[in-house]
């Protein structure tokens, strides 16, 4: 089977469990530590990544990302990848929307791909902001 699709499936299950609350889900889709950059690059076990995340999504009314345009590039047991979001917040002061694009760094291991970076480059936005 060709890896892109793992791939692709590692980086639509961490958006799924994400919106859907599924924490232990999440944990498995991340390496044991990774790189997360929401504007400052900081190094992070899955376990650190779910406590913030968490009790942001949680105090949501709902919240969905979309991910699409998924381009792959491998080399070995590695990956990068790049996808196009929109993520859409709603809370208490009204809907927060905003898209733009992920790079992922994945890295292949006998539990399968594991996200071992993630980087958020926000293009645009819409609405009231959270946090």
């Amino acid at each position: 089977m060709d890896p892109r699709f793992d791939i692709i499936t590692t980086l639509n299950t961490l958006f799924w469990a994400t919106d859907h609350h599924d924490w232990d889900t999440l944990a498995h889709v991340f390496s044991d530590q990774v790189t997360l950059d929401y504007g400052e690059p900081e190094l992070l076990s899955p376990q650190e990544i779910i406590g913030r995340w968490r009790p942001i999504f949680e105090g949501l009314d709902a919240h969905q990302h979309l991910v699409s345009n998924h381009l792959i590039t491998l080399r070995d047991d590695a990956a990068t990848a790049t996808a196009s979001f929109i993520a859409t917040h709603q809370h208490a002061h009204g809907t927060w929307t905003l898209g733009g694009d992920y790079r992922f760094s994945l890295h292949n291991t006998p539990s399968g791909w594991k996200v071992t970076a993630m980087e958020m480059r926000p293009v645009w936005e819409e609405g009231v902001g959270i946090g």
